[in-house]
């Protein structure tokens, strides 16, 4: 009678000579990764559940309140490729721990503004260089790092960790603002932050090896990558100077930046107030938007296991071309209370709302190979540059116009060019 055989290194992900385990530790460093980017999102919610309590404390405008978004998503955006390059140079366990530090910084010090301009400095500068160190690029430097098979399926699933902070603390911060005022609300996100930095600290781990395993679907034979040296400010610069020479560069910005505008910029920042308009609560309106964070949930992690399956281009193009369709009955669907229109509205947006993430990191991974993360790092701030935009000019839209009619419309036809964009994408030439 033969022995049954031993499980192979490639079965395992592991080094020979190391005990199978039932669980892959990639899996439980993305639990943990999962669990900072909640906490991290807390601060992404709170901004539409605290405008209408400024406003009735200070009598600032919508405009001045939306300066501060408008940093905030900016730097939110162009801290991402150099914390790319800081998570390959210093590894993710060390920059994680700083974010998180800095968005609970930044939101503890809020809460003694009393001026626009404070609001800017701490909710504009330390909580969006805090979110964007721990932004999208973060999700894909971990999909990266640890799993060779799966990519799409986990920034799936760590894409849908910011939709769970915006579940989490959405209808908490709308509630704690309106009972207890909207500094203890801003606390609340501040504690959030903070209790995670031990658990990033003691538990995350930078580099598969450093647990003497291999990344998840490894092959046998698999030697781990020379760790970048050098100046990691200068390998990001690098990485978009070769990436402007492209055109699927230019259209995946471009594409990320309207995507970016009509997600975090325009419904994240504005959905509430604009529902407040119409009669609605702010409570409900912050519902609705926490209900938008459930179904992305499903929408994004759906997502990812699409990528690993169908062209990511026809991906894109569906999504952006749903995502206009919405935007533009959107005006019609806005009332004081909340109708069957609206609820299809919220599901089918929230099934829509960062789904377009996996596809993207995808495209990037197949046309710039291992400096993938890198180039994702800077369609991020494409991304952001379209959110700070459009959070901006629809503040500006509400002072002037009175409603924000004209910026749903707007955004709806952005979305119309990012479909077509997307669908035009063109395949890298094999190699002869």
């Amino acid at each position: 009678m033969t022995a049954p055989q031993e499980p192979t290194q490639a079965d395992r992900g592991t080094r020979p000579g190391l005990r199978a385990r039932l669980v892959h530790p990639a899996w439980l460093i993305a639990a943990v990764a999962f669990l900072a980017l909640v906490a991290a999102a807390g601060f992404r919610a709170a901004p539409s559940a605290l405008i209408e309590p400024l406003q009735s404390e200070f009598g600032w405008s919508t405009s001045a309140i939306s300066v501060s978004v408008t940093v905030n998503l900016l730097l939110f955006g162009l801290t991402a490729p150099f914390a790319a390059a800081l998570i390959q140079r210093f590894g993710v366990r060390r920059v994680t721990t700083v974010a998180l530090a800095l968005v609970a910084t930044g939101a503890g010090l809020s809460v003694f503004s009393t001026a626009p301009w404070m609001l800017t400095a701490t909710w504009g500068v330390l909580i969006g260089l805090g979110t964007g160190s721990m932004a999208l690029v973060f999700a894909a430097s971990i999909a990266d790092t640890w799993f060779l098979k799966r990519r799409g399926l986990v920034v799936g699933i760590l894409t849908a960790g910011s939709a769970t902070g915006q579940l989490v603390f959405l209808p908490l911060v709308a509630v704690i603002a309106e009972s207890a005022g909207w500094r203890w609300a801003t606390l609340a996100v501040a504690a959030a932050a903070l209790v995670m930095v031990p658990v990033v600290a003691g538990l995350l781990r930078d580099r598969p090896e450093h647990l003497g395993v291999t990344p998840f679907g490894a092959p046998e034979g698999w030697q781990p990558p020379a760790r970048p040296s050098g100046n990691p400010a200068r390998a990001a610069l690098a990485a978009l100077r070769e990436a402007t020479r492209s055109r699927t560069f230019w259209a995946l910005a471009a594409g990320f930046a309207i995507c970016g505008a009509t997600t975090n910029g325009l419904v994240g920042t504005h959905f509430i107030p604009s529902a407040h308009d119409h009669g609605m609560p702010q409570t409900t309106a912050a519902g609705l938007l926490a209900l938008v964070g459930v179904f992305d949930i499903v929408g994004t992690v759906a997502s990812g296991w699409l990528t690993d399956r169908v062209n990511p281009r026809i991906l894109l193009g569906v999504y952006y071309a749903g995502r206009g369709i919405g935007l533009a009955i959107l005006p019609w669907l806005l009332d004081a209370t909340v109708n069957p229109p609206m609820l299809v509205f919220i599901i089918v947006y929230g099934l829509d709302w960062v789904a377009t993430v996996p596809p993207t990191v995808a495209l990037c991974r197949e046309a710039f190979g291992p400096k993938g993360p890198l180039v994702f790092g800077w369609v991020f701030a494409a991304h952001q540059i379209g959110a700070a935009f459009a959070a901006l000019t629809a503040g500006l839209i509400r002072d002037h116009t009175g409603e924000y009619t004209l910026a749903w419309f707007g955004a709806a036809g952005l979305c119309v060019v990012a479909a077509v964009i997307s669908l035009a994408i063109r395949r890298p030439r094999a190699s002869s």
